[in-house]
């Protein structure tokens, strides 16, 4: 292979996760390709010191750019064409998320929305019935491009493009530049959720990698993908769990925490938070702990979700604070930042695991640390207790509802852990595990295969190797 150039685009945390924290970008660079990283702005000088070798440049995204073109060019029309993009996916897998997706749009859209939301919500409807339509919408998209990254373009002349999404988020526009040039792109799927909630592609995306023959199909069936430009090749970042990269041993992180060895740890990890209140869920846990009403002695740790510190989350954090501070087997985990890509950005990674491989029982929603607990075969439970409150004024969803979305359904149906709805569930769930922990193991087991593909750790150079098939003489450009 002659001499190549890559754009990768990591425009958050996650993203600067999934292509840093893997073997991508090492085998990347191993195979002669020079690497130009485009993550936030604010961040390019802290990514530089944290991540730099030879053959790596970084640049900044320009988000504040974007944003202005957003607010400054037809930014009604851009802000529907994006509601179509989601709302309009293809109705050929799970749409649950999606249709939460619209409702919530529908309760919070400003009074000139709600006039047109009518009628662009039976356009969405009827988008999922027509391939034209869609065809039509992600073509019409490209015309929104502001060429903020024309001057990179010239000056790197990439061969390949790669986004941690098919144009999802602000990615859309560097992949809409590429599109623009005959510049080779491909996708990643980087979140378990991304393939059945976010829709159609934001621009014109040439291939895409997922964790799971699950995610190819909902690509398929969702958003028009044609099979053969749909590569299946795990979770690269999730190798590390597979290796024990970031383990701290269980007396250390006991330290950490001022946790008592001799009690059992539950580990709770907030999560829906932006859908629905996580306190009750909490509070159950706490007053299970508090008045020892569980069959042996234990103690809770709560991980906060980045969402936490900010909005109208942040009063929820504080009542979890206080009660730590209230009770003495109770402790909390806060969220570690990288600059301004948001928190637990791979910052924390030896907490993470730590947390999960130590915990006796490892309680969550339906987030994706089911799935990564299941790399440390612990016992899980998706606590779902219904907020009777909700976001006062603010759109929210009962927890019982979500258990038919996609990656919550196949967590449900999976036998890899427990659902627990109310109080009483949860107690019997975690007894259940302190007297069995590895009751649901051989399902767990087969969970974990079903979502992760490859769990050998070898999904970091199976991802690289198809991006590094893309830039052989002809291979991309055929697309």
């Amino acid at each position: 292979m002659t001499s190549k150039k890559v754009f990768i685009c990591a425009d958050h945390g996650l993203a600067a996760f999934y292509f840093l924290q893997s073997d991508i970008v090492d085998e990347l660079l191993g195979a002669g390709v020079a690497v130009v990283l485009l993550t936030e702005d604010h961040t390019v000088d802290l990514i530089r010191r944290r991540y730099g070798r030879p053959g790596l440049s970084v640049e900044g995204l320009r988000l504040d750019r974007l944003e202005n073109y957003q607010k400054t060019t037809s930014p009604l029309l851009q802000w529907w064409l994006n509601f179509l993009r989601r709302a309009g996916a293809a109705g050929g897998t799970n749409l649950a998320v999606v249709d939460s997706y619209i409702r919530q749009v529908k309760s919070e859209a400003h009074a000139r929305s709600k006039q047109l939301f009518p009628l662009m919500e039976t356009v969405a409807r009827f988008m999922r019935h027509s391939h034209a339509a869609r065809r039509l919408l992600v073509g019409y998209q490209s015309r929104f491009n502001p060429g903020v990254y024309a001057d990179l373009f010239e000056k790197y002349r990439p061969d390949l493009v790669i986004a941690s999404s098919p144009g999802f988020r602000m990615d859309r526009f560097l992949l809409r530049e590429a599109a623009s040039r005959g510049v080779p792109s491909a996708a990643a799927i980087i979140s378990w959720d991304s393939s059945s909630s976010y829709g159609l592609p934001g621009a014109k995306v040439d291939w895409i990698t997922c964790w799971s023959e699950i995610q190819k199909q909902e690509l398929i069936g969702g958003a028009d993908w044609l099979a053969e430009r749909v590569n299946v090749s795990g979770m690269p970042p999730y190798d590390g769990y597979v290796r024990k990269t970031w383990l701290l041993p269980r007396q250390e992180y006991f330290r950490l925490h001022g946790l008592d060895p001799q009690r059992k740890l539950l580990a709770y990890a907030s999560s829906f938070v932006s859908w629905s209140p996580n306190i009750q869920n909490v509070e159950a846990l706490a007053d299970l702990v508090i008045d020892e009403r569980l069959s042996q002695p234990a103690q809770l740790l709560v991980r906060l979700h980045p969402i936490h510190m900010s909005g109208h989350y942040v009063e929820e954090a504080d009542r979890i604070r206080t009660l730590a501070r209230q009770h003495a087997h109770i402790r909390v985990v806060e969220p570690v930042p990288l600059g301004e890509l948001g928190h637990y950005s791979g910052e924390d990674m030896a907490e993470k695991t730590s947390m999960m491989a130590h915990a006796d029982v490892f309680l969550t929603v339906y987030s994706t640390m089911c799935v990564e607990a299941s790399f440390q075969e612990r016992p899980i439970v998706s606590v779902c207790i219904d907020s009777k409150t909700g976001y006062p004024e603010k759109f929210w969803l009962p927890m019982s509802q979500i258990g038919v979305w996609p990656t919550h359904s196949r967590f449900r149906t999976s036998g890899a852990g427990r659902v627990a709805l109310n109080e009483e569930d949860l107690c019997q769930a975690i007894n259940a595990y302190f007297a069995d922990p590895a009751a649901d193991l051989p399902a767990q087991r087969a969970f974990l295969q079903r979502e992760c593909t490859y769990v050998d750790g070898s999904a970091g150079k199976r991802t690289a190797q198809f991006f590094l098939s893309l830039l052989e003489d002809g291979h991309a450009r055929q697309a």
